[in-house]
């Protein structure tokens, strides 16, 4: 195990900013009029709208409010939902809104918990809660330590109930979330999983070095790549009120400042990206990404410069 995270270490030292922009020729595009982009999520064959709806845009939510808050997403095309039991009540106010598409959306779940058997328990409540007999991703949730990964991959790990659950139709695509380079890194080189959710944030990415060599290994590895905090701006200042509900960042509300970090974000090989849990910016997304446009050369120098002078939220190494 120590040569294996010698070698991740090793080959995430170097920055590689010089990888976007990439391009999106491996990327299936699929455009209806006054719809949200679809995208081919890695070797799936599934195409996901460009903007998901993150579980969090129903917490604490009353029925009425989430039934519209889904609809409006079902109306601009969008067809990728992404949930986790951590998300308070959001599973079970997302189950009974989310009924009448179930269908004809991708829907996603996550578990944080490393173990079998508290990975079982954990995905039988989603299930139970999200009124579903299936699970099209199930993701392993913002894992960061590399003990985490040790524990998920060793005996009676949580990767013992994905593939058994994956054999059973509970679950038909496997993922993860990571929030650092060392331990997405190291789960890439432990199994191949059929998607990635990593925060690709423009400030990250060039103030924190953090992002560009995760995104280079998903790539060769023909995965699914998901974004996350494309709409991040920086840490909160340890004096500032938080007067955005949902966020434990500073977000970009300024409609050009976010519509420059979505269109950073989406500019990469990236099938989709998941705005803030907060309604009033996810709903600002919706109509942010109906005109979406890559970003211009100038526009990457640009945003390059924009990115180096920030306080990312996330950085590699890990602290």
């Amino acid at each position: 195990m120590m040569k294996r995270r010698q070698f991740i270490k090793t080959a995430g030292a170097a920055p590689l900013v010089s990888y976007f922009p990439a391009g999106l020729n491996d990327i299936t595009r699929v455009f209806t009029r006054g719809k949200i982009e679809k995208r081919s999520l890695g070797k799936t064959g599934e195409k996901l709208s460009m903007i998901g709806f993150g579980g969090i845009v129903v917490m604490d939510a009353t029925p009425e409010q989430s039934s519209q808050r889904v609809k409006e997403a079902i109306d601009y095309g969008i067809n990728y939902f992404d949930v986790a039991p951590s998300y308070g009540d959001a599973e079970i106010k997302l189950g009974p809104a989310l009924e009448p598409y179930r269908k004809d959306v991708f829907l996603a779940c996550k578990t944080g918990m490393r173990t079998k058997d508290e990975a079982r328990m954990e995905l039988e409540q989603s299930l139970k809660r999200l009124r579903t007999d299936h699970f099209d991703l199930y993701q392993l949730h913002a894992v960061t330590k590399m003990e985490d990964v040790d524990t998920i991959f060793g005996k009676d790990g949580a990767m013992e109930t994905f593939l058994e659950a994956r054999e059973e139709g509970k679950v038909r695509y496997l993922g993860f979330s990571a929030h650092s380079v060392e331990a997405a890194m190291a789960l890439m080189d432990g199994f191949d999983f059929d998607s990635i959710l990593f925060p690709i944030n423009y400030t990250t990415w060039y103030a924190g070095n953090f992002g560009p060599q995760v995104l280079e290994r998903a790539k060769e590895k023909g995965m699914g790549i998901l974004a996350l905090k494309a709409m991040a701006k920086q840490p909160w200042a340890k004096d500032a009120e938080n007067k955005v509900p949902k966020c434990w960042y500073e977000p970009l509300t300024d409609p050009e400042e976010a519509k420059l970090g979505l269109r950073f974000t989406l500019s990469h090989p990236v099938t989709a990206a998941l705005p803030p849990g907060n309604e009033d910016l996810f709903s600002m997304a919706l109509g942010l990404a109906t005109g979406f446009k890559p970003l211009s050369k100038v526009e990457v120098e640009d945003i390059k410069e924009k990115g180096m002078a920030g306080s990312p939220i996330f950085k590699y190494p890990m602290a």
